[in-house]
């Protein structure tokens, strides 16, 4: 008996050529799913695609725009034609270039912000439905950003990221009678090629452990770690899960920064057995 999580279920997983996106195709296919990636990026994509076959996996590229509608439902379509069936969608294609603070975006960038992370996960969400109807029902998996929870910064990101929350639920609460899940997962800062060079580029140490000390846990996450709250959210151990949302933050949205909690409750050292 096959005892991986996804054994025999087929998944999309947008924005799948590094970092998060990456780190849940290769986990799904580790677990048994036959996974499409679409992506932009066709090399990144491509090699994710090598990845989980160098482990046994069955897996297939399709060069995709998720802002572009024609783009969406051709990949959904490929899917189908390939596997037969769609059971998980991820939507995890997005970004923040070009994003500021209020005063310093237009409304372009405004637009491309709320395209880019919340219209493009309703445009693929809306294809996948009637095949995860058909296929009585799947998982829709929404990833999201504690920039939706808290006022860290970014307009236009923040607010596609918040939006998130409300179109998720919308989507549980209609469709859960058709078997269909609906979630989102809220990732805090994850440690990624892209913010490597970031902090390479542009942290002086100061500032990074600064930005550490906001995280009780002491550290970033790892992309891994968001792909197993992405693999419980497509199993069927989170069968009667739906409309809600899960943080992955390293307990960044739980409360102070540590320094802070440090001098208010006297808690610099580590509670002892007596």
């Amino acid at each position: 008996m096959d005892g991986r999580q996804l054994s025999g279920s087929v998944a999309l997983v947008t924005g799948g050529s590094s970092g998060i996106g990456r780190a849940i195709a290769t986990r799904f296919g580790a677990e048994g799913a036959s996974i499409v990636v679409a992506d932009v990026d066709a090399e990144g994509g491509k090699e994710t695609v090598s990845m989980v076959e160098a482990e046994s996996g069955d897996a297939a590229f399709v060069e995709t725009d998720v802002t572009d509608e024609t783009d969406v439902e051709s990949v959904v379509d490929a899917v189908v034609e390939r596997y037969g069936r769609l059971d998980v969608l991820v939507n995890n294609a997005g970004g923040s270039g070009g994003d500021g603070a209020l005063h310093r975006i237009d409304a372009e960038e405004w637009s491309d912000m709320l395209r880019l992370n919340l219209t493009s996960h309703f445009l693929c969400s809306q294809a996948a439905l009637p095949h995860m109807v058909a296929s009585d029902g799947g998982s829709m998996i929404h990833v999201s950003s504690v920039n939706g929870l808290l006022g860290i910064g970014l307009t236009g990101y923040s607010a596609a990221k918040s939006g998130l929350f409300g179109f998720s639920r919308v989507v549980a609460a209609q469709y859960g009678r058709y078997g269909v899940r609906s979630n989102v997962i809220c990732p805090g800062t994850i440690q990624s090629a892209s913010l490597a060079r970031k902090r390479e580029r542009e942290w002086d140490e100061a500032l990074q452990e600064q930005w550490f000390d906001q995280y009780p846990l002491g550290r970033f996450g790892r992309p891994e770690e968001v792909a197993d709250a992405a693999l419980f959210l497509a199993s069927d151990r989170s069968s009667y899960v739906t409309g809600t949302e899960l943080v992955v933050d390293g307990g960044l949205t739980a409360g102070l920064d540590q320094t802070l909690l440090e001098r208010l409750y006297d808690i610099d050292e580590p509670p002892i057995v007596e």
